[in-house]
Parts: C-alpha cells; sequence; structure tokens
C-alpha cells in the first residue's frame, strides 16, 4: 500500500471522507503542499498528525474542499434563474422546497434567497443549505464578507440586504434567517426527497466520474418531477436522460 492509500484509508477511519472519489492528482497537488508547509516529510507522517491536532485537521478540510465564491457568480446563469426558472417553479408552488448544497460560506444559498425575493416576502423563503466543512458552515452563519465576494451583486440587492462594516459586508439578519445550515457528506450521507431546487455548483469538477456519477443520480432522485438542478458553468451534464433529466436552460435540467 502505497503512503496515499494508507492517508485515505486513515482518513476515511477518522472523517468518513473519502478522498480516493476525489481526482488523485489535483487531491495530492494541494495536500503535498499543505504537508510540506507545515514540516512533514510523508503522507504517513501528516497523518499521525492529523489524528492528534484538531487544528491541523480543520486546516486540512478547509484545503480538501475548495471554499472560493462569491455571490451572483457568474451573474448570467442567475438572471435565468431569476426570469425563467424561478416564475416556472411558483407557478406549481409557493413554498418552494429549496437546497443549495457544497454551500461554501454561504454566498450560494444567500444569493437564492435575494434573487427569490423579487417574488416572495423573505418570510416565505426557506433555503437548506450543507458542506461537508463545518468550519466554513461556521463562516456562512457568521454572513461576513470582504469587498471583493460582492463585486457581482446588484445595487438595490447590496443597499437593501448588507450592512457595512469595515472592512467587510454583513448580510442583514432578515436574509440570514431564509437559510438553514447542515453539515452533510454527499458521497456518504443521505438526501432527502421533493426538492422544487437543487443549486450544486462549482464542486463536481473535483470528483471523479464514478463520484459523479452517484451524485448525479442521487440529485435526481432528491428532485421532484419539474424539479431543477441547476449546475457550475464549467459542469455540463453531457447525457442528462442518464440521470432522469432533460435540459431546461444552459446549465438547468428538469426532473423528467
Amino acid at each position: 500500500m502505497s503512503d496515499y492509500e494508507h492517508f485515505i484509508e486513515g482518513i476515511k477511519r477518522k472523517t468518513g471522507i473519502d478522498l480516493s472519489l476525489y481526482k488523485e492528482a489535483q487531491m495530492k497537488r494541494r495536500l503535498t503542499s499543505l504537508y510540506e508547509k507545515k514540516g512533514y516529510r510523508n503522507f504517513v507522517d501528516f497523518l499521525h498528525a492529523l489524528e492528534k491536532d484538531r487544528d491541523l485537521m480543520n486546516e486540512f478540510l478547509d484545503r480538501m474542499t475548495i471554499n472560493v465564491s462569491e455571490f451572483y457568480r457568474n451573474g448570467k446563469r442567475w438572471e435565468v434563474l431569476q426570469e425563467k426558472i424561478f416564475p416556472m417553479l411558483l407557478k406549481h408552488n409557493k413554498r418552494l422546497k429549496i437546497w443549495s448544497a457544497a454551500c461554501s460560506t454561504g454566498e450560494e444559498p444567500y444569493t437564492i434567497s435575494m434573487v427569490l425575493s423579487n417574488y416572495l416576502p423573505l418570510t416565505q423563503i426557506n433555503v437548506f443549505a450543507t458542506d461537508i466543512d463545518e468550519n466554513v458552515i461556521q463562516k456562512a452563519k457568521l454572513g461576513l464578507y470582504p469587498e471583493r465576494s460582492l463585486l457581482e451583486v446588484p445595487t438595490d440587492m447590496k443597499s437593501k440586504y448588507f450592512i457595512k462594516e469595515e472592512p467587510f459586508y454583513k448580510i442583514k439578519d432578515d436574509i440570514k434567517r431564509t437559510v438553514t445550515y447542515k453539515k452533510h457528506n454527499l458521497l456518504r450521507d443521505s438526501y432527502d426527497t421533493n426538492y422544487d431546487l437543487i443549486v450544486c455548483r462549482n464542486v463536481m469538477i473535483y470528483f471523479t466520474e464514478e463520484a459523479k456519477e452517484q451524485i448525479y443520480h442521487n440529485f435526481s432522485k432528491s428532485l421532484r418531477s419539474g424539479g431543477i438542478l441547476f449546475v457550475g458553468s464549467t459542469e455540463q451534464i453531457f447525457n442528462p436522460a442518464r440521470y432522469d433529466l432533460e435540459v431546461e436552460d444552459t446549465f438547468f435540467y428538469r426532473k423528467k
């Protein structure tokens, strides 16, 4: 067994996270850079250190999960959500069941709520948001963001839903209350059902083809008939029918 295979086995035993389902070259490069920076010589030494040091384990989880996010990322897609997808979904149901999967530090679920607030009062909006990393969930709940995260936020939304607290912007409590956070591992934990909308963007690119297939099948089972899966701009599904989905718009897929 190689050092890295031993490391994968140890991490799975310790955290339940199966690194073998992430693209190996990318993950090894990212983690080698981390353990060398911390002064370890190989994956075995690094694993021993992780088992004893909670802070190091948290840093490892942050490095493993790519927490790069911003509000209204790829703005044209959010316009499609606002102008086409939400009106279509709201025709059938005014209480939408929405999941922001792999939500990182909260920009995505809060953006969903802001877009939906064009149609519904905030008291009628509830977005379920999950991530594998408890650290980023805590940051999301805090709701404090650097200005660069808000570059794509429409001016009216920025003034309506954010408070300037130099050098940051804080998201207002009425938007915070629309989002419920929970730790969730897309590759291991069970999925709830009857979602009208599942948003999972810019995370699938880090998984193996086997892992992607498993997740897309699970997302499909979690959507109600006519529900929508919204994926990232580098994550087009080339054979959506395989998952009982069909193209609704670019990067939007409807459950048959």
